[in-house]
């Protein structure tokens, strides 16, 4: 099953700086995701999202929005359509005329399996936080304390264990950072104690 979306195009300039409102990206989500697992994943993604845009790239609150709203509906079509993984999220934000940053960020979170380098800073960090949040999430389900405690020693070693949350590409974590011009281990420290607030 090939997930390439042939295009390199996204969205209209003319809807440049359009978001859904918050009501309207729930009511999205819910309607869309309806694996818990999945919801929860997207959420820490959405809150380091914000998190990065306001206290790495000083951003304003709206802006803060278009980075934790493509966060929030990254995989919105993962769980129900993962034939259409990211065509059919695209094509329901193209309709719905949300500026086109939002829109290539979701088409490049993946660019190994979609076909869409990451260009943005947005884009960057959608895609560095995808995977590593997601292992860093299986890490605290195995930690008798979850989050609390968690250290970047602690998460370097399980990066290290293949058979641990195997389903995560160390391959496109590195190359997400190297992307980002971001060290590993700072990225980690990043996320842990954000992710930690939605866990």
């Amino acid at each position: 099953m090939s997930l390439q979306l042939d295009r390199s195009a996204f969205g209209n300039a003319a809807h440049k700086g359009n978001t859904l409102t918050r009501e309207e990206a729930t009511a999205l989500f819910e309607e869309w995701v309806l694996n818990p697992r999945l919801q929860l994943h997207m959420k820490q993604v959405a809150n380091l999202m914000k998190a990065w845009a306001a206290e790495k790239e000083n951003l304003g609150e709206h802006d803060q929005w278009r980075w934790e709203m493509a966060g929030l509906l990254h995989d919105a079509d993962w769980d129900q359509w993962p034939e259409q993984h990211c065509k059919k999220i695209i094509e329901e934000l193209e309709s719905r005329n949300v500026d086109p940053e939002i829109i290539r960020a979701i088409a490049s979170h993946g660019p190994a399996h979609f076909g869409v380098e990451p260009e943005t800073n947005m884009d960057k960090m959608l895609y560095a936080f995808d995977e590593l949040s997601g292992l860093i999430h299986a890490y605290s389900l195995m930690r008798p304390n979850g989050y609390e405690g968690m250290d970047l020693k602690g998460v370097k070693k399980r990066l290290k264990e293949k058979s641990f949350a195997a389903n995560v590409s160390r391959e496109d974590i590195e190359d997400a950072c190297r992307r980002a011009n971001i060290l590993q281990d700072e990225l980690i420290s990043f996320i842990i104690p954000r992710q930690a607030q939605v866990a």
